[in-house]
């Protein structure tokens, strides 16, 4: 992947000093994140290399959840009594909420009902969303918008908002160039690499 110019920039171009400032604490987040990886492995969860999870959201892990390589998820909130598949260089920010499982309204027994949603590669899913069971597919590359509510499944790169969330307009280019571990300074291996092939 070619990363951001920016990124390997700012990188490349810092001092010896300012290199291992910046090293302290993504070698903490480097302890951190392997250890929630390696926690949602152990329940029963696949995340992919280099996906950042949230402690709460380690702990209840199971088999219901898969995240793919290079995603970053903010938030604790994910209902994994249903199937989730989140793919790659996906962004779900805080405070979003994915509800997979409800009841048969129709039945005497209020019986569960099991849906589940699978959240395609390069989507960004902003602050205080909510996706409700109905919603079971978000395509490729779509954007959801902050306090949006989700209600149907979304098509690929649509940027949808409001409540109930309907397309704004449609988005022209992924983002495949950003380094997806660097917003919550997961990036340690990036970063390492990047400063020491600087020169190459």
């Amino acid at each position: 992947m070619i990363y951001n110019c920016d990124y390997r920039n700012r990188i490349a171009n810092r001092s010896l000093w300012r290199f291992l400032v910046g090293l302290y604490p993504r070698v903490l987040k480097f302890v951190k994140y392997s250890r929630n990886r390696k926690i949602a492995r152990k329940r029963g969860g696949h995340v992919g290399d280099d996906s950042i999870i949230l402690r709460a959201l380690s702990n209840r892990a199971n088999c219901n959840l898969t995240i793919g390589n290079n995603s970053s998820i903010g938030s604790v909130d994910l209902d994994t009594r249903s199937p989730i598949k989140i793919g790659n260089h996906v962004i779900i920010s805080n405070d979003s909420r994915i509800i997979t499982t409800s009841h048969n309204i129709d039945s005497p027994e209020w019986e569960h009902k099991y849906y589940g949603i699978e959240i395609e590669d390069y989507v960004w899913i902003a602050s205080h969303v909510t996706i409700l069971p109905s919603c079971r597919k978000i395509g490729r590359g779509a954007v959801i918008g902050a306090g949006a509510v989700v209600v149907k499944d979304v098509p690929p790169m649509a940027v949808m908002g409001g409540n109930p969330a309907q397309l704004i307009k449609e988005r022209k280019q992924v983002h495949n160039k950003l380094v997806i571990p660097s917003l919550l300074s997961g990036d340690l291996k990036i970063y390492w690499n990047t400063w020491i092939n600087r020169k190459k």
